[in-house]
């Protein structure tokens, strides 16, 4: 998943508990006339550790794993389809007037050739531009619709390692954790409890499996200026 999880891995690592440490609080100084109350004063607590119990998460994955969170990723899917088919539809007409191009005779004169090449560039270029921009916007939708779910989540997610009598949890998620190695035995992995809590609390269906996708056209290749060919010379 990469960088379409930006604002959930930071909205995990703000919510995620850590240890507390409890630090007694300093004696009151005595009084300067009184040695009585000096002797008096409870002496400062040492702060000892408490007996760990350590809960995994994948809280990115949890969150798009989610039957809500499914159901969004095809939402903002089938909202941005549109834009793709006639995005789709561009790329293959700048491939068409390429292969057109190179297929013409060597009688089209330089003014033609000329002519052709701008007509694809201006069209490689406007694909280009609107290719960068849906992509900004398909990904800028996703991740708000996504934080929000991520929100809910973290709540379920909370609540559960509290019930559970968890003292740690870790989100072994993201790129920016720092967990490098865990025991697999015993599976302190609480990814999909969390996913099941989340939908048993959030009522919402699993998504119907979706149909395979055509595969993605690709992207029409870079225009390259085609040498002038020489002309016959004349008889």
């Amino acid at each position: 998943m990469n960088s379409k999880f930006v604002l959930i891995a930071a909205l995990a690592a703000a919510s995620l508990p850590v240890a507390a440490v409890a630090q007694a609080a300093p004696a009151a100084p005595a009084p300067a006339d009184s040695t009585a109350a000096a002797t008096q004063a409870p002496a400062p607590v040492a702060p000892s550790a408490y007996p760990a119990k350590v809960a995994l998460v994948a809280f990115e994955q949890a969150v798009y794993s989610t039957n809500e969170g499914q159901r969004t990723v095809e939402e903002v899917r089938k909202k941005y389809q549109p834009q793709k088919d006639k995005m789709d539809a561009l790329a293959s007409e700048i491939d068409t007037l390429k292969k057109q191009l190179q297929a013409a005779p060597a009688t089209l004169s330089d003014e033609e050739r000329a002519a052709k090449l701008k007509i694809i560039d201006t069209k490689d270029k406007q694909y280009q531009r609107d290719a960068d921009d849906a992509q900004t916007a398909y990904n800028a939708d996703l991740q708000d619709a996504l934080a929000k779910i991520a929100q809910k989540v973290n709540a379920v997610m909370l609540n559960y390692v509290e019930k559970s009598g968890y003292t740690l949890l870790l989100n072994v998620g993201s790129q920016q954790s720092q967990v490098m190695w865990t025991s697999a035995s015993p599976n302190a992995d609480i990814t999909e409890a969390v996913i099941a809590a989340y939908n048993a609390s959030s009522g919402v269906a699993a998504p119907p499996p979706a149909a395979p996708e055509a595969p993605a056209r690709p992207k029409p290749a870079a225009s390259t200026a085609h040498p002038a060919t020489a002309k016959p010379a004349a008889k």
